[in-house]
């Protein structure tokens, strides 16, 4: 498994060192309806030398072929197999479990319903047909009627099964409510908790390592809860990309199964290679800057300000965030704890607050 201890270094472009990509799509390839800034041409590139693609969405609202084709207009070509939905995780954990032609009561959209049905179970929309399962994946159509029929379903014994459980789910608008908030409405009304089968449960990873043939995957995703999980879950690499919903606050407050082997700003990280981060006793350097400190807290400053600049590794930014992860992880804070930086110097605090990381003595 990989160590997650601190960011890992690559001396060649990611692309050319892990041989498929296994990319989350909300947050990473497009926010709704269009695509992240520069990502279709990033990933065209990635395939140019060599990497293939797959897909893996907790998004369970469409079908395989509906993401594809949207892929496809975006202009990254996909086809359904390249296509992983949580929804076909989902049903494929039911059809293991009930026999063929089991009523399921479905609270989701199309993608989930073409799910069930591909794997011969046969969708309800009502308690009273006395299924024998309830699945819920995220629909921007869900409503109280729906979450009524899976609450006395699942009350009246149904075996009930949620596709994620992600709070949120993002947007051009910023985050919005995702699946996990409406699943939380059923638990709260039944006092119980679903299976749940999207990431960062490993059967959706291990499901597309199958399809794709994958000998060296590399998991991308924007959400260290599902994404990072997941990858570490299964026993991948992964590559965290701020184009999504993690914060680099968040990011250092990771937990050790959270935290993401790679950083990049979005998925061109995968054109580049990625800069070592190396230890001195407490301090972690990474290019020109330097991370310390303890529990008590760290500090943040740069280094070798006369050095020529390097262009062998990427250049994105993020050198002093990966400093401070290999420095803040490496004393396993809970990730409830106050955490205070200082800044040495007016360009490390103007880091800090690119990052939102408030300077000295400020929780964050």
């Amino acid at each position: 498994m990989p160590d997650q201890s601190r960011p890992r270094s690559s001396g060649k472009p990611l692309a050319q060192q892990y041989d498929v990509a296994l990319l989350d799509l909300d947050g990473v390839v497009y926010v709704g309806p269009h695509a992240v800034a520069g990502a279709v041409a990033a990933l065209a590139q990635a395939r140019d030398v060599g990497m293939r693609l797959a897909f893996v969405t907790n998004n369970a609202a469409r079908t395989a072929s509906t993401v594809a084709d949207h892929l496809s207009d975006l202009g990254v070509p996909a086809v359904a197999s390249d296509v992983t939905t949580s929804s076909q995780a989902a049903a494929h954990y039911l059809a293991e479990r009930l026999p063929t032609g089991a009523k399921v009561l479905a609270v989701g959209a199309e993608g989930l319903t073409a799910a069930l049905l591909e794997r011969g179970l046969r969708p309800v929309q009502s308690a009273d047909e006395n299924p024998e399962a309830v699945v819920q994946g995220y629909s921007p159509d869900t409503n109280w009627e729906m979450l009524a029929e899976a609450t006395v379903a699942v009350l009246g014994g149904a075996l009930w099964v949620a596709t994620n459980l992600d709070a949120t789910l993002p947007s051009p608008r910023g985050p919005l409510p995702g699946n996990g908030s409406l699943v939380a409405a059923v638990a709260t009304a039944t006092g119980q908790r679903p299976v749940a089968t999207g990431k960062p449960d490993p059967t959706m990873h291990r499901e597309t390592l199958e399809r794709s043939g994958a000998n060296h995957p590399l998991v991308v995703g924007d959400r260290l809860d599902t994404d990072i999980a997941g990858a570490v879950a299964v026993g991948c690499a992964s590559l965290l990309v701020l184009s999504g919903v993690t914060t680099p606050k968040s990011l250092l407050k990771a937990s050790p199964d959270e935290r993401p082997d790679y950083l990049g700003l979005d998925v061109s990280a995968l054109l580049a290679a990625h800069p070592p981060v190396v230890r001195d006793g407490t301090e972690y350097s990474c290019g020109s800057w330097r991370a310390g400190g303890s529990w008590t807290g760290f500090t943040l400053r740069r280094v070798d300000d006369d050095a020529p600049a390097t262009t062998e590794f990427i250049d994105d930014g993020l050198d002093p965030l990966r400093a401070l992860c290999a420095c803040v992880w490496s004393v396993n804070l809970p990730t409830d704890s106050p955490l205070e930086i200082t800044a040495v110097a007016p360009e490390a605090d103007r880091v800090l607050r690119d990052f939102g990381l408030l300077r000295t003595a400020t929780e964050v």
